[in-house]
Order: C-alpha cells, then structure tokens, then sequence
C-alpha cells in the first residue's frame, strides 16, 4: 500500500535534488525544444500543398509527445540507478517508506517536471516555431504529459535490471526504439506489414501517437482521443507497478 504522506515526502526530496542538478533540468526542460528548433530549420522552406498540413505542423506535433518520452526515460531510470548504487534506497527502503509510495513519489515529482516541460516546449514551438494545431494546446500539453509520466514509468522499470548507468541507456534501444519505429510517425500503421500492426497495437507509444495526430486534425476532442490517453496512462500505471514490484535494495 502507498501512503499520501511518503509518497508526498519522496516527491518532494526528489525535486530538492532536481533543484540542485542544473544539467538535468536543463535537459528536460530546453533539449525538447532545441530539438523541436532543429526539425523546424530543417522543414520550414519546404512547400506545403494546398490544402494540406506542413510537414513540421504535422511531425512537429508528434514530437511533441515522443521527446517528453524519451528525455525523461532515460534521465528517470539513471536517476534511480544512481539512488540504487550509492546505498541510498537501501537506507530508504530500511525506513517505513515503501517500494510503491517510492516509485509513485518519484512519479509525481518527475511527471511536475514534465508538466513544465510540456508547458515550456508548447508554448515555444507554437510561437517560435509557429506550430499551428487545429485543436486545443491544453490537449497537447496534457498528451504530453502523461507520455512523459510514461517515460519515467518505462525508465523505473528498466532501471530495476540495470546494474550500471551505461546498462540503464543500454534499455533505450530495447523499449523507446521499438515504440518510435512503429507508432506510426515513419510509416502510416495501415501500410505495415499485419504481424507489425500487431505489436504497434500493444505499445503505448502508438496511442500517444494516435491521440496527438488527433488533436490536430480535430477542433473538438473525440472519444478515440480521450481513449487513447487513457491507454497510455493505464499503460504507465501497469509499468509503476511492475517497477514497484521488482526494485531491488542495492546494486550487486
């Protein structure tokens, strides 16, 4: 069972720590937009269709949601490999605090982390870069939101059968890879091959994907939207509780 009250203090000793850890916020907070500036340099001259939606309106709305993933899995499971390998869980989990309330407190901190870097990285690519979205941005930044809280739930997880960072990042091409080839960004799901569609069906990333194109073709939220969103949110609750389940004490 968690409790509030752990779970609150674990939450709040983990933004304590962020707080004094300038390169990491910085990598939450600034690479995603960075990284969106980069595909808007690349695709703002290219001619766009009567009709249709520019290349960067269309991609750059994904990525909204795939670079939130991808920063806080990798910064969340090298976090709690690094609680793991200086004996710090150990000392926490000889305390009352326990694995739930641990991993759910550093859910909440790092998904208050995601919230301002979805804050930060929408606000910057719909007036910097001009990003035009057909539906409403608070849909967008709750999307990628909760993809982000999806990242740490995956980097949890994955942090719990690493033995050193350098494996922590080893998990990237195993779990986040996989996701970004078939969520459909690549190549339409409808034009894969059957068994492909199959397994894009059983990632979370891909109802991500689905809900984002969705809030930018649509000006009213849908049922299939608030669906999907709900996919990956179950699908980052399962990934906490899988994590809770197998966090070890130390590093052997």
């Amino acid at each position: 069972m968690t409790s509030p009250g752990m779970t609150a203090a674990t939450a709040g000793r983990v933004l304590r720590q962020l707080r004094h850890d300038p390169r990491t916020i910085a990598m939450m907070v600034l690479v995603p937009s960075l990284l969106l500036g980069l595909l808007y340099l690349l695709w703002k001259d290219l001619p766009t269709p009567p009709g249709q939606t520019s290349t960067f309106d269309r991609i750059g709305l994904t990525m909204l949601g795939i670079f939130p993933f991808v920063v806080m899995f990798l910064v969340t499971s090298i976090a709690m490999l690094r609680e793991r390998t200086s004996g710090t869980l150990e000392r926490l989990l000889t305390t009352p605090l326990s694995r739930p309330a641990l991993l759910f407190g550093y859910g909440c901190a790092f998904g208050l982390a995601a919230a301002v870097q979805a804050l930060v990285t929408v606000g910057v690519a719909t007036t910097v870069y001009d990003l035009e979205v057909a539906g409403s941005l608070a849909l967008v930044v709750l999307i990628a939101v909760v993809d982000a809280i999806l990242g740490v739930a995956l980097g949890l997880l994955a942090s719990a059968f690493a033995s050193s960072e350098f494996q922590a990042v080893q998990f990237m091409p195993v779990i986040v890879l996989p996701q970004f080839f078939l969520c459909g960004l690549l190549v339409p799901r409808e034009q894969m091959a059957g068994w492909l569609q199959a397994v894009s069906d059983v990632l979370p990333l891909t109802y991500a994907v689905d809900a984002l194109q969705e809030v930018g073709r649509s000006t009213e939220p849908t049922g299939t939207m608030w669906a999907d969103i709900a996919v990956v949110a179950g699908a980052a609750a399962l990934a906490l509780a899988l994590a809770a389940g197998t966090l070890r004490r130390r590093t052997s």
